[in-house]
């Protein structure tokens, strides 16, 4: 009966043991995953829209694992997608819907946040205060971009100023143009203006000219830390219900945090708000970079408000890291 005993409680000995052993791993496995354990090196290029939140990511993750570096550039959603399908990088950035043709060679797009592009203007606009109370309908951005109809500032004001307006698009093939001429109907080649490469140079165009017109991503139109708009710079708002005035409930653009709610709320048209991707050729098997894209779609997700984007919805980060599995 004692030998029976004895050999009862050595099993029962054993599986305790073997259940410590056990959740001593799986608690080491997650210190290891936050803990640095991971080196390695991660390359990514693309949209200017995604360079400051991409950074901020990239700092906070370096932070969890420093033996893991990032190399990050902007140039453009255009640049960001070639780079990514010709393996020149690991993940591109990309201010833009995927084209079937990009699919087809291997793209594979993560949805990681959501801004929008707004039509800049001077602050010494010579018809500014009339543009801030009348707004600007999509038909009068086509007729200043697209059909090049609107030539004067009176035309867009609905007045007798003769100033002829300076339009400005981009000169690198980007997310940000491409979504502007979505909302207007087209894509991108078809916007008339001069040619300026990235989005500072678009706004920088515009804050030296007072008769200018401009695209730019929230976060080159606002400054990052005040949240106000950007010296010399103001928005033509978009007159959406297309009365000829900016109602209450169109009258968002003071703050970038205003704008920001707009878009989450819906207010603001789509395009031209629209998400943002990281994109990779084929899905990744590095496991540096499944690490930093599982972070961007969980935890990173806390700083898309706080940098001035808007989170994505839980569908869709969940569709995003089905992805990787």
């Amino acid at each position: 009966m004692k030998k029976k005993l004895w050999s009862l409680l050595t099993v029962i000995l054993v599986a305790l043991v073997t259940v410590s052993l056990s959740a001593c791993g799986s608690k080491s496995k997650k210190a290891n995953l936050r803990g640095g354990n991971l080196s390695g090196e991660i390359s990514i290029s693309g949209a200017f829209a995604l360079y400051p939140l991409v950074v901020k990511w990239a700092d906070d993750f370096r932070k969890l694992h420093p033996d893991v570096k990032i190399d990050i550039s902007a140039g453009g959603a255009g640049k960001g997608i070639t780079d990514a399908l010709s393996n020149a990088v690991d993940l591109g950035m990309v201010s833009r819907e995927l084209d079937p043709s990009e699919i087809s060679h291997g793209a594979v797009g993560f949805t990681v946040a959501k801004d929008a592009v707004v039509p800049t203007i001077n602050v010494k606009n010579p018809v500014l205060k009339d543009l801030l109370t009348k707004g600007a309908t999509r038909q009068v951005f086509a007729g200043i971009w697209i059909t090049g109809k609107l030539k004067t500032w009176g035309q867009v004001a609905k007045d007798a100023n003769s100033t002829p307006i300076a339009v400005y698009t981009r000169s690198d093939a980007c997310g940000a143009a491409g979504t502007w001429a979505k909302y207007l109907g087209k894509k991108q080649e078809d916007l008339k203006g001069v040619g300026v490469f990235g989005d500072p140079g678009v706004a920088q165009a515009v804050q030296k000219n007072k008769n200018g017109i401009g695209l730019n991503n929230l976060s080159y139109a606002y400054d990052g830390k005040s949240g106000k708009l950007n010296p010399g710079l103001s928005i033509l708002p978009i007159d959406i219900n297309g009365n000829g005035k900016i109602d209450p409930d169109e009258r968002f653009y003071d703050t970038k945090s205003k704008l920001v709610k707009a878009i989450a709320d819906g207010k603001y048209p789509s395009p031209p708000a629209r998400d943002l991707y990281l994109v990779s050729k084929d899905v990744p098997t590095n496991p540096v970079v499944i690490a930093f894209l599982k972070y961007v779609l969980t935890e990173g997700q806390k700083e898309n408000l706080s940098q001035g984007y808007i989170g994505i919805s839980q569908k869709k980060l969940e569709a995003s890291l089905k992805k990787l599995k």
